[in-house]
């Protein structure tokens, strides 16, 4: 009995060996398993489309970025003339045009004093109160001065001059030093490598500045 189970085991690896190696292929209903099929070449369909890459040359086509570029600041009066140049360099529909709002500056500022020694001593006086300052110098309408703070509204200035003054400072006042104003820019946000070619070469007077590397996110419009 345990002989004929072994010859039955013999029997049935030697078949499948036979199977796996094609040495069956001729006989009805077999197949083998291996990779020797010439006749699937024929069943393709459009071969002529199938391209063999070379090694990393999949990788590489992936890695491509495109970059983001900038020209500007341009204010509103400048902007207008730097958009009309964008339509006839560049090509339709590639940049867009940025605005960002400018806050103005308000300062508590001292001054203007009519001479460096009157600066001098008011300098002394708030240096004996340890409080921060600077001086300013320009516009010149307000130098030679002192600004105890710069803020970006005019509500938050006259708070400090409150603390201020409560610290003893009686001739300090709020004074705005910039009006809140808006800056615009030229953006391409998705140059490939032609275009960003294209942008380097474009002379700074042809659009009013050159396109640089995008330093910030702003809001198109």
């Amino acid at each position: 009995m345990a002989r004929a189970l072994i010859a039955l085991l013999l029997f049935a690896n030697l078949g499948f060996l036979m199977w796996t190696q094609g040495w069956l292929d001729g006989v009805v209903g077999m197949r083998s398993i291996g990779d020797r099929e010439p006749e699937r070449l024929t069943r393709q369909v459009r071969p002529e489309t199938i391209r063999i890459l070379a090694p990393g040359a999949a990788g590489v086509a992936a890695s491509t970025t495109l970059a983001c570029f900038e020209a500007g600041p341009f204010d509103d009066a400048g902007i207008g003339a730097a958009q009309i140049a964008a339509q006839a360099a560049l090509p339709a529909g590639s940049w867009l045009t940025v605005k960002t709002d400018q806050p103005g500056t308000w300062i508590v500022y001292m001054g203007r004093y009519a001479s460096r020694d009157a600066l001098s001593k008011k300098e002394d006086e708030i240096k004996r109160r340890n409080l921060p300052y600077e001086e300013i110098g320009e516009p010149a309408a307000l130098a030679p001065g002192l600004s105890l703070g710069r803020f970006d509204a005019r509500p938050a200035a006259l708070q400090a001059l409150d603390r201020f003054t409560a610290q003893g400072i009686r001739t300090a006042r709020v004074v705005e030093l910039a009006p809140a104003s808006s800056r615009h820019a030229l953006r391409v946000d998705k140059a490939d490598a032609v275009l960003a070619a294209q942008l380097a070469a474009l002379k700074p007077e042809v659009i009013g500045k050159a396109f640089t590397a995008c330093a910030k996110v702003g809001t198109g419009s």
